[in-house]
């Protein structure tokens, strides 16, 4: 996969911190509205269960982090972590005004990087990140580092479908509903990185090599709308 002009770091810090504010519209705009139950399959296939400490990477507005909340109950604990400050910012407010009783640290920090032990998570999440890190196989390393032996990883993201008809309406969809949704909003620069971040995302099957050479013992990859979408469930 070619990473030819491929934003910095700085730059998509920046990107999210500015968009911070309609990251949820975003994603219903991108997923055509069904990104809540791709986001509850993602939860179910990193296998949380009650008492566990669970990771949810790149949260932005903190959807996942919230759903693994429940799922580890009282007992567990859940970190939510993102470089962004002013997304962990509404996560935290949505988290107040949701589920304040849900046991969630929110945490600034850096997916090629993580602030944490090794084996120190018994699963983890992460949506919509790993097309975004300016290091994909960095980012699988840091993730096998802090899991247990044996945890589960669910990743979640946008995808460039092969069948070129599903293709076409992706290209259409984002040139004709997301970028004039994204004018509106004063935000047309925002958005002008998702296309060229899907061209450069690895496919399903490359995903999976990537992340076997990490070291994950399993590694598959689910297809989703069309292959439109994918989660990627790894196992240490």
């Amino acid at each position: 996969m070619s990473q030819i002009n491929s934003p910095s770091a700085t730059d998509i810090k920046v990107i999210f911190d500015r968009i911070a504010p309609v990251y949820d519209d975003l994603n219903n705009w991108l997923s055509l509205g069904q990104h809540h139950i791709w986001k509850r399959m993602a939860v179910k296939w990193s296998d949380p269960q009650t008492g566990d400490t669970a990771l949810d990477i790149c949260c932005g507005s903190g959807d996942l982090t919230m759903m693994l909340a429940k799922q580890v109950g009282r007992e567990g604990k859940v970190i939510g972590l993102d470089f962004a400050v002013e997304q962990l910012a509404i996560a935290h407010q949505k988290q107040a005004q949701k589920c304040p009783h849900l046991s969630i640290s929110w945490v600034e920090g850096d997916a090629l990087d993580l602030p944490f032990d090794n084996d120190y998570f018994d699963c983890a999440t992460m949506g919509y990140g790993l097309r975004n890190v300016t290091n994909i196989s960095l980012a699988l390393q840091e993730l096998h580092r802090v899991l247990k032996p044996n945890a589960q990883a669910a990743i979640l993201d946008f995808h460039r479908p092969s069948q070129p008809y599903l293709r076409s309406f992706q290209q259409w969809y984002l040139a004709n509903v997301v970028v004039p949704g994204a004018k509106r909003l004063n935000m047309t620069e925002e958005y002008a990185y998702i296309a060229p971040s899907l061209d450069r995302f690895p496919t399903g099957d490359e995903q999976v090599q990537l992340a076997q050479q990490t070291g994950f013992t399993s590694a598959i990859h689910y297809p989703l709308a069309g292959g439109m979408m994918g989660v990627l469930v790894l196992r240490k």
